[in-house]
């Protein structure tokens, strides 16, 4: 079984609990639901369902160029951003990859598919759980023909520092390896554009980008790529099965950009909500939290006997223990940022759990 977040089915079946009366920690979902403009579009659009989407997508990929101020040719949109991390993997077809962990587990299985070596680079609790310049000499030495990583990092949420990036971006450029940044949260962070920008002066840097989690709409599945190697793009577009996007995510992901009201809403919410489950979560001597940057906090619970999954899914909260990622055990867990009163019922959930536990 895959195991990601939101599987709240399986695990209601699995429990024998009600699915409605399950709060979802576990996905990483915007939980101001999806624009208003959104459900009136498909409302008023059901006809779509009738015909063909366009193989080629062209206002969908023309939104995504206009909004990133890139060129057409160096966009590819996708059923999330999933389908594309497979898309490229499948191009690329790296003899030898590198992987941070812990990391999302889409990239090992895709290099997996194709037959990669995998070489993992762990992040440290001793480090921050932070990739540093000792990656580069990494690098120089492994000679991998493919890096993935994420920014910020799932499942920790931290966001690498900003030089260290950029000397990354140069490195892989010079030895001509392809270099994947997963910026699939980076939305949540207003003050961060991203390395799109670069990928005008690049060609060997590909950029992943989620609609999913910022304008919650998991169900419609929608992200995109964007790279300055646009005869790659081009490739990996004539390798793709056709219309793995249907009508309804088209449609929406070419006016989302335009969801300013919404995005700064979305901006607000996380600003308060964020600072509340830091500040709280902070405060048992039980856990140690990492700073986030994105709308999910990480941390450790310092009780070796406690389960803390099950404790919380007594409560009807449903929390994301990352011991199926690589590097990490069961004492480290994932947690959405919610809305003000499902963060307070499981900051109270907690200390009823603290307190009895």
């Amino acid at each position: 079984m895959n195991v990601h977040g939101g599987n709240v089915i399986e695990i209601s079946r699995q429990y024998g609990l009600p699915a409605n009366e399950l709060i979802d920690f576990s996905a990483n979902i915007n939980p101001l639901g999806a624009p208003e403009r959104v459900k009136t579009l498909i409302q008023n659009n059901l006809t779509c369902i009738e015909k063909y989407p366009d193989i080629e997508y062209r206002h969908l990929h023309q939104a995504i160029a206009k909004a990133h101020q890139c060129d057409y040719a160096s966009v590819m949109a996708g059923n999330g951003a999933t389908e594309l991390i497979y898309s490229m993997v499948r191009y690329l077809r790296p003899k030898r990859a590198l992987l941070l962990i812990p990391g999302f587990a889409e990239y090992r299985r895709a290099l997996q598919q194709v037959g990669a070596e995998i070489i993992d680079y762990p992040l440290t609790e001793e480090a921050g759980f932070q990739p540093d310049l000792r990656l580069l000499d990494s690098l120089s030495s492994i000679q991998p023909d493919c890096v993935f990583i994420a920014t910020p990092n799932n499942p920790t949420g931290l966001m690498p520092d900003s030089q260290f990036m950029q000397s990354l971006v140069e490195y892989c450029e010079e030895q001509k390896i392809p270099l994947i940044v997963d910026e699939a949260f980076i939305d949540f962070l207003p003050d961060n554009r991203g390395l799109i920008p670069q990928c005008a002066v690049t060609k060997h840097l590909y950029i992943l980008r989620s609609l999913t989690k910022f304008f919650a709409i998991p169900g419609l599945r929608l992200g995109y790529l964007v790279s300055g190697n646009t005869a790659g793009i081009a490739g990996m577009k004539k390798q793709r099965e056709p219309w793995s996007i249907n009508a309804f995510a088209a449609l929406v992901g070419e006016i989302l950009f335009d969801e300013h009201a919404y995005i700064t809403a979305t901006h607000q919410w996380l600003k308060s909500q964020q600072h509340y489950l830091r500040t709280h979560l902070s405060a048992f001597p039980e856990l140690t939290v990492w700073p986030p940057s994105a709308n999910f906090l990480f941390f450790r619970c310092n009780r070796p006997d406690m389960d803390l999954w099950h404790a919380l899914l007594q409560h009807r909260l449903l929390i994301r223990h990352c011991q199926n990622y690589a590097g990490l055990d069961g004492r480290y867990y994932r947690i959405a940022v919610r809305s003000e009163w499902e963060n307070q019922r499981l900051i109270t959930a907690l200390q009823q759990v603290f307190a009895h536990g």
